[in-house]
Formats: structure tokens, sequence, C-alpha cells
């Protein structure tokens, strides 16, 4: 099962730039693995974030990216201290979900990659 998943930084701050950003594609990737599951595209805004991942079926939307979001967290905040000061926690705790099987997959990656000339 595909996933379309967008999230925010708290207040919607722009802190997704730079190497914080850099950082973030790379732990996303990484948990993801851990989880088996397979990031199909991710592209990273100053002030969100669109995953488009194929899932496990034993796991659940909300616990893909509690994980995703819960360790990108972590880590970022402990990397980048000034996160910690600028924010009481990195990430909201809403986010935007949209199931998709095949048919609409190319879809949906051509959308998330389109996002960064808007």
């Amino acid at each position: 099962m595909g996933y379309h998943f967008v999230w925010c930084p708290k207040y919607r701050r722009k802190v997704l730039v730079g190497d914080v950003a850099d950082r973030l594609k790379e732990l996303v990737y990484e948990r993801a693995e851990m989880m088996g599951c397979k990031v199909i595209t991710l592209e990273v805004m100053p002030d969100h974030v669109h995953l488009f991942i194929q899932g496990d079926p034993e796991l659940t939307p909300n616990k893909i990216i509690g994980k995703i979001k819960g360790y990108t967290s972590h880590e970022l905040r402990r990397e980048f201290k000034e996160l910690t000061t600028r924010l009481p926690t990195l990430w909201t705790w809403r986010y935007f979900i949209s199931t998709h099987g095949h048919v609409l997959d190319k879809t949906i990656q051509k959308y998330i990659e389109e996002q960064k000339g808007v």
C-alpha cells in the first residue's frame, strides 16, 4: 500500500533548510528501511515535508508516520541544538495522509516532485 504523508514543523517555522533538510532526508530513508518500508518520493520544503512511501501492510499508517516523526525529531534536535531553542517540539502532532494503490502511484510521485517548483 502506498501512503502520501505531509507534515510540518511546529508553528510552520521554516527550519527545514540547508544541513537540517539534508539530514532529515537521510534520517527518513534510514527509518523507513528499519521498518521495511520503501520511500518512493521525498521532498523537504522549508516549512513542510511530502513523503510518498510504500509500507508493510501489517504496519498501520499511524505507526509509520509516528516512527518517522519521532525518530527524525529526536535525531535532528540532538544534532542541531538551534532547533531546541526555537521550537518546543520539532513537529506538529497533526499530519495529512492519503492512501493509494498502484494506479495512482505515478500521479502522486509526479505531484510531490513538482512541489519544489511551486
